[in-house]
């Protein structure tokens, strides 16, 4: 699936948590809906569209609701995460707000937001830009795919092929690997013991992959393990994603129902871009 320029994947869930706890939790929509995560995504999709003149959108979402492979195979995955009730009010709807505005979402049962993205960059034949603050998503780089990664005062920066080696010292390809081996807190994978980021990076500078590790005879009490914390931390480029075709939107219709919803701030933005 292609059409000229590039294609924007945004991590929907990373940005609505970035935005729910970094605007007022006082912000309302119609009806007392809590508004400050459907507003900051709303805005952020309107500044990419501005700023990079995408050819299309694609908002990526977890499915909360469903198990995914990756917590039935690995007991802990994630574990410990609890939500706010507001924000997951806010999640249940930002799928729908995103297709009001003239863009598309992508969720499924079982699948995460980081498999989406694997998919948008697989099915899109030219450039791709992946939003996320998620460094997991450095498996995707190439010299096609760019991650546009949030800094604090909210600008984005660009994390390429020399970027990811700069940080972790290992090549993209080689980032699951390197997952496995290090292990992720934020997701409960354990990784090796005792092994940190500068000493995975080491042994796979000198190794390669994780296979030819563990063909050295290197962890072979945890071989099953780190191959397993492997296959969570790689993103599911088959994930059922929605077509992707280029996005001509329809600014006035979208003020008008973001209107509806209450989102005034929000409305004002789209109505100020469809008198352009």
């Amino acid at each position: 699936m292609t059409a000229n320029g590039a294609l924007i994947a945004v991590d929907g869930d990373n940005f609505a948590h970035r935005s729910y706890h970094a605007l007022p939790k006082t912000m309302r929509a119609a009806g007392g809906r809590p508004a400050n995560a459907l507003t900051g995504v709303g805005n952020l999709l309107l500044r990419l569209w501005d700023t990079e003149s995408p050819a299309a959108i694609v908002v990526a979402w977890d499915s909360l609701e469903t198990p995914t492979y990756r917590h039935q195979e690995l007991i802990g995955y994630q574990s410990g995460r609890e939500f706010d009730e507001a924000l997951l009010d806010q999640l249940s709807f930002l799928p729908d707000l995103v297709e009001l505005m003239g863009f598309t979402s992508a969720k499924a049962p079982g699948y995460e937001a980081d498999d989406f993205l694997a998919a948008a960059a697989a099915n899109w034949d030219g450039p791709v830009l992946i939003a996320t603050a998620d460094r997991d998503a450095f498996q995707l780089v190439s010299e096609r795919v760019t991650i546009l990664q949030p800094q604090k005062g909210g600008s984005l920066v660009r994390v390429g092929p020399a970027e990811v080696r700069e940080r972790y010292g290992v090549d993209p390809e080689q980032v699951t690997d390197f997952v496995a081996l290090r292990g992720d807190p934020s997701d409960k994978i354990p990784g090796a013991p005792g092994i940190g980021e500068k000493t995975a990076a080491r042994i796979l500078n000198e190794f390669g992959t994780l296979e030819a590790t563990l063909a050295s005879g290197r962890f072979d009490d945890i071989a099953d393990d780190l191959r397993l914390y492997r296959r969570i931390a790689t993103m599911n480029p088959a994930a059922p994603i929605p077509a992707l075709v280029a996005q001509t939107p329809d600014w006035a219709r979208a003020a008008d129902g973001v209107g509806a919803l209450g989102l005034d701030g929000l409305a004002r933005r789209l109505a100020e871009h469809a008198r352009r």
